[in-house]
């Protein structure tokens, strides 16, 4: 748990260091979220951090009267932007103070949260560790598209790793979602940022494998590149599903 908290708090720094410099008129800038704005996106990572520190406390079912209300019916995605649609509009200082006290507050709950506590969420219930981790992803994916609204240079860095290690875990999940059951084992060999290995799962026994760069494993698993322009590769009899059904949710 102490590595996924440390590698939120390095992917919450990285957005707290674009945003610090945004002028107002950057707030207002497209993302390639379609209809949201910077200041709606950093909204919408508020809200969302503000539901999971409500997991992690143990008070959810007050949280979610909210986030359901704010569109009883559809996905969590319509869910999520009929929300953000009641509540933009806040000043671009104001939106940047809450989602930092939100980013804090549930960063400091999962310091001290039992790693393995089963929380619920809007997936379902998960594990402390996953939860977070899905913090870490989501994080991470919305910096990408603040990053690219502002024409801001992005370093890779350490906590793709965990990000990876989710898509690859949350696959037998995906593949359920989609109605289709894994053939077998898949592993996944990524080049690491820093050039280092990471490998999930055992090259040796696994019927399906993955193999190239890291970071472009964990945007084709965002939804943030396409995986035939990207140089990754896949063999196996569930090798185009894979691919095509990896996600960076839990």
């Amino acid at each position: 748990m102490d590595e996924i908290v440390a590698a939120l708090a390095a992917q919450q720094d990285e957005l707290d260091g674009i945003l610090r410099h945004a002028t107002d008129a950057d707030w207002d800038a497209p993302t390639p979220c379609p209809g949201w704005t910077v200041s709606d996106v950093v909204l919408h990572l508020a809200q969302t951090d503000e539901l999971a520190l409500a997991s992690a406390e143990g008070r959810i079912a007050e949280a979610a009267a909210s986030w359901t209300g704010a569109d009883g019916a559809g996905t969590v995605d319509d869910r999520a932007g009929a929300l953000v649609a009641q509540e933009r509009g806040a000043p671009p200082q104001q939106v940047l103070e809450r989602w930092r006290a939100g980013a804090s507050a549930v960063r400091h709950a999962f310091e001290t949260v039992d790693p393995s506590a089963r929380l619920t969420w809007v997936a379902g219930r998960l594990a402390a560790r996953t939860l977070a981790t899905t913090r870490l992803c989501e994080t991470w994916i919305h910096t990408g598209d603040v990053a690219e609204a502002l024409g801001v240079a992005r370093a890779p860095g350490p906590q793709l790793e965990q990000i990876a290690r989710l898509a690859w875990r949350t696959l037998p999940y995906a593949f359920a979602r989609d109605g289709k059951k894994l053939a077998g084992p898949v592993a996944v060999e990524l080049t690491a940022p820093d050039g280092g290995r990471w490998v999930f799962g055992d090259p040796s026994t696994a019927t399906t494998t993955v193999r190239g760069a890291a970071t472009e494993f964990c945007e084709v698993a965002a939804r943030r590149r396409d995986s035939a322009a990207s140089g990754l590769t896949a063999t196996g009899p569930d090798a185009q599903n894979v691919l095509g059904l990896v996600r960076t949710y839990a």
